[in-house]
């Protein structure tokens, strides 16, 4: 066994984290820090940082070279998000459509949509959100009822989208919408790519128990969507999304893993600084033992992850084993959360909510007072709040124990 990089991917490593050390500024790497800007102020700063990291070749790491890539392997990729946590560097702005929508217009796109989608979205030039969710159609995607009625050369779209990710910084959108009769739920579908721009178009922001407004609702009221903008073919957006949805889960997990232990990290310096019965919590005999089974449930995240990547590596289709990373990595996402919430005990839920999601003068001045062990434990407080959606999102953890029974263990349905 060997767990090495090959050369080449360490030469990659090098490189980029000589750049990471020069294009993020150190303030960027304090804990809380981005959670103490105004909304607005953190999504241009990160959005204008992604432009510069895509002129300077490392973003689209394993995209091919003709769409603007870097046409690198899938471990300088895994590099890539590893080295990104290691930097404290900000999170992407455009993670849908660099994630789900790029690889499928690669895919199935015409050679126009190729040409106006995948460049600009790199470059951060336009940002996109996902419309699939709807009031009465989040677990059952094929009950959507936003409908698309072909008149002339354009679609009039009519319907209302919610849970839109970044639906309020967005430029468009790819939505799931009724365009032709069927028998069946899954047959009549589209994937319209809408220009958030029209006339006819709302969107309202949600806010989360954190207060951040990362969720809108979209409502669409006779949108005129040209005829050509549908990405694969018109009635066939149940496998255009089933498509796009299968890039959702990356080949490897290492960012997340990186990411996570940082967040371990703070939670045993916070454990340091709290006392418990006039000792520190980190004499406390169950939080270090809880603190242990994490190292463990992080080394084999670790380890799983470099084993995926030597599949993916290798050619290999990945099937269900997706499914055991998606597992894996959002559970014990959640269990660093809930040994934080042991750690701070009440006072884990003391810190105010404001920051980077409210551009009030009162919430950005309290966020500015805070200390550091204050920015800190606010940033775990957003991550374990952020983490209780982590194992619904993406495909729910029983949906994927479910997979992983019957495609891996061979157990009955």
């Amino acid at each position: 066994m060997d767990l090495r990089y090959a050369e080449a991917d360490e030469r990659f490593r090098d490189e980029l984290r000589a750049w990471l050390a020069e294009s993020v500024p150190e303030e960027w790497r304090a804990p809380g820090y981005w959670s103490g800007l105004a909304a607005d102020e953190s999504f241009g700063r990160r959005r204008a940082w992604e432009a510069s990291k895509a002129a300077a070749g490392f973003s689209g790491i394993d995209w091919p070279t003709e769409f603007g890539g870097r046409g690198g392997t899938p471990a300088q990729k895994a590099i890539h998000d590893e080295e990104l946590a290691h930097a404290g560097a900000p999170l992407t702005v455009n993670t849908l459509g660099l994630t789900f929508l790029a690889p499928t217009v690669m895919a199935i796109g015409t050679d126009t949509q190729k040409r106006e989608i995948i460049r600009p979205l790199l470059r951060n030039d336009v940002i996109w959100c996902q419309g699939f969710s709807e009031p009465d159609a989040g677990s059952d995607l094929a009950a959507v009822r936003t409908r698309g009625v072909l008149d002339g050369e354009e679609y009039v779209v009519n319907g209302q989208k919610i849970w839109t990710s970044n639906a309020l910084h967005a430029d468009r959108m790819f939505a799931l919408v009724r365009t032709q009769p069927g028998e069946r739920k899954h047959q009549g579908l589209s994937m319209l790519l809408i220009d958030l721009h029209s006339p006819g178009v709302e969107v309202r922001p949600l806010r989360q128990l954190s207060g951040s407004l990362d969720f809108g609702e979209v409502f669409l009221t006779d949108v005129r969507v040209p005829a050509d903008a549908v990405l694969g073919e018109p009635g066939e957006g149940w496998k255009v999304a089933m498509l796009l949805l299968s890039f959702e889960r990356g080949s490897s997990a290492m960012g997340q893993y990186t990411a996570f232990r940082r967040e371990l990290d703070q939670v045993i310096a916070l454990a340091r600084r709290t006392e418990r019965g006039g000792r520190p919590a980190i004499e406390d005999p169950s939080i270090r033992q809880r603190i242990a089974h994490l190292h463990i449930e992080l080394e084999t995240l670790r380890l799983h992850s470099l084993y995926v990547l030597t599949q993916v590596e290798k050619g290999r289709a990945l099937g269900a084993t997706s499914s055991l990373t998606k597992l894996q990595w959002s559970q014990t996402h959640q269990d660093i959360g809930d040994l934080f919430t042991e750690v701070a005990g009440a006072d884990h839920q003391l810190t105010t909510t404001g920051g980077a999601s409210d551009a009030s003068a009162d919430a950005q001045s309290d966020a500015a007072g805070r200390g550091s062990t204050d920015a800190a434990a606010y940033a775990l407080q957003r991550a374990l709040l952020w983490s209780r959606s982590e194992t619904i999102w993406g495909g729910s953890s029983e949906i994927q124990r479910q997979i992983v029974a019957e495609q891996l263990l061979g157990l009955p349905r």
